[in-house]
């Protein structure tokens, strides 16, 4: 065999193993971790729970991250910055805030390294032992809300509306790339306010942007509701939550808006003199979403050949391939080239990929892995009669497209993928959603996935049990079902409401 040959192989070899995916219906947690690392999204670091988000995946969070900042500073957000290492004595100052937190927190107890005897390595400086521990942020209400009691004198200092982008440790004993990892980025939200009704509000508010964000912009529908009292958010009086059904028929919590009423003002003794001139304390808010949406996007939309990723958020949402040979590169390279102009001008992210070190069948298959929503071929032949080839990622249909005029067609084929994807994922999401009375057809349903609407008697009880029976958590009081009451399943109490029964990465 040629050295041409060997090369021609591995090519193909190559092409091949891109598409070398798990199926989603064989094993679908395989399918997501090989899937994670083959598209380039992300790989797990040495570093025990931690994770590298690679050039792409990072790519997609920017996008992520450029609209929300956005849509936050919209509602008269402002960004800051607070630090990473929160002292011990902080966290034991919100009793329930702290218990929530205290099995996950890293602690930081030296501050100096030195070389060992052998001066081969170094080791922790006994003698340099902190006076205080310091936890590195598993979330930063205590800091900030230390921080708003020098902010806040009077209710002119009200509201403040903080947001920070930062990564957060939390120790976890059992990782998923982007789901659940020990250090993850996200950001997260702070208000103060002088009423307890203005703080109500910016929660729910907080929460709408969430949820406007993951369906108009990563076409994920969610369900809103509240938390039950055991799921809520540590120090919180309210948790309000999206929660998005996965293709498995799992539940993702995406995002979490929270009112924390006086808790963390009464905690840290921020106090303001109201309009009638008396001492009260702050209403507290807090709401973040992280690098989780990015597993949230890759399991709604995602098939067994890779990526599916919606226009608005694909980094590439278009690339152009040419197929020609000697001569015809020179005119495929300069059609493309308009092209690329006109898209660029459409505010349309386009590559004109001509690398002749890998085979179109290559770039075909690597392209169609990580998700590009629109490909373009540029042939020879297809030149000559004024066509050119259109292939949408979902669904994957191709068109021979007039090539005058064929940048409108794109930016309308664009918007049409961003649309179909959604309504696939909100037929499948609303197909999987069932309403249940019967606790041992609950049983074995659960087993396959899909949210259940079931009445509960609202104790604590019930909620262990069906969690103990099922490993299915009540993920929220939706708001988009008009509430009826009833009996609840397992205890035959009567019961106020139904609610989202599913189990949950």
């Amino acid at each position: 065999m040629n050295f041409h040959q060997k090369k021609i192989d591995k090519k193909k070899k190559m092409a091949t193993e891109l598409k070398d995916l798990t199926k989603r219906s064989e094993d679908y947690s395989k399918w997501y971790n090989e899937l994670v690392v083959k598209a380039e999204l992300a790989e797990q670091a040495d570093v025990r729970g931690c994770m590298v988000i690679r050039p792409y995946g990072y790519a997609i969070w920017e996008k992520m991250q450029r609209v929300l900042d956005d849509m936050f500073k919209e509602t008269g957000v402002q960004n800051a910055y607070f630090p990473l290492l929160i002292p011990k004595s902080f966290l034991s100052k919100e009793a329930e805030h702290v218990e929530g937190f205290a099995k996950e927190c890293a602690v930081v107890t030296h501050y100096r390294l030195k070389t060992n005897d052998t001066h081969d390595g170094v080791v922790v400086d006994p003698a340099a032992k902190l006076e205080e521990e310091l936890i590195i942020r598993p979330t930063s209400e205590t800091i900030i809300w230390n921080t708003y009691k020098n902010w806040i004198k009077s209710y002119r200092d009200l509201p403040i509306l903080c947001n920070q982008w930062c990564n957060v440790m939390r120790w976890e004993m059992r990782t998923r790339l982007f789901l659940r990892t020990s250090e993850f980025l996200w950001q997260e939200g702070h208000t103060a306010h002088a009423t307890r009704e203005e703080a109500e509000e910016r929660a729910k508010q907080m929460l709408k942007v969430y949820a406007k964000f993951a369906e108009e912009y990563m076409a994920v529908p969610v369900i809103q509701g509240v938390k039950s009292e055991t799921e809520r958010f540590a120090g919180a009086l309210d948790t309000y939550t999206i929660e998005a059904m996965m293709q498995d028929g799992k539940a993702l919590q995406s995002g979490t808006s929270h009112f924390l009423g006086q808790n963390f003002g009464k905690a840290f003794d921020v106090q303001f003199l109201n309009k009638d001139n008396k001492v009260e304390y702050a209403w507290a808010t807090s709401w973040g979403v992280s690098t989780r949406l990015m597993g949230a996007l890759i399991m709604t939309h995602s098939d067994d050949n890779g990526l599916v990723l919606p226009p608005k958020l694909a980094p590439l949402q278009v690339v152009i391939i040419p197929i020609g040979k000697g001569d015809q590169m020179a005119m495929l390279d300069e059609k493309a080239e308009a092209i690329l102009k006109n898209l660029k001008a459409m505010g349309i992210s386009v590559k004109y990929d001509n690398a002749d070190n890998k085979r179109p069948g290559f770039k075909f298959a690597d392209y169609e892995l990580k998700g590009v929503p629109v490909r373009v071929v540029l042939g020879a032949r297809d030149l000559e009669k004024g066509l050119e080839e259109v292939k949408s990622r979902d669904p994957p249909e191709k068109e021979h497209v007039a090539i005058e005029g064929i940048e409108d067609y794109i930016k309308n084929l664009l918007n049409d993928i961003q649309q179909n994807i959604y309504q696939k994922a909100i037929a499948y999401r609303n197909a999987h959603i069932y309403e249940c009375d019967n606790y041992d057809e609950f049983k074995e349903r659960i087993k396959e996935g899909g949210f259940f609407l079931c009445h509960w008697d609202g104790t604590e009880e019930t909620e262990a049990k069906i969690k103990e029976d099922t490993q299915a958590t009540i993920r929220c009081v939706p708001f988009m079902f008009e509430q009826t009451e009833g009996v609840d399943m397992v205890s035959g109490k009567p019961a106020k409401h139904r609610v989202l029964i599913a189990r949950a990465y």
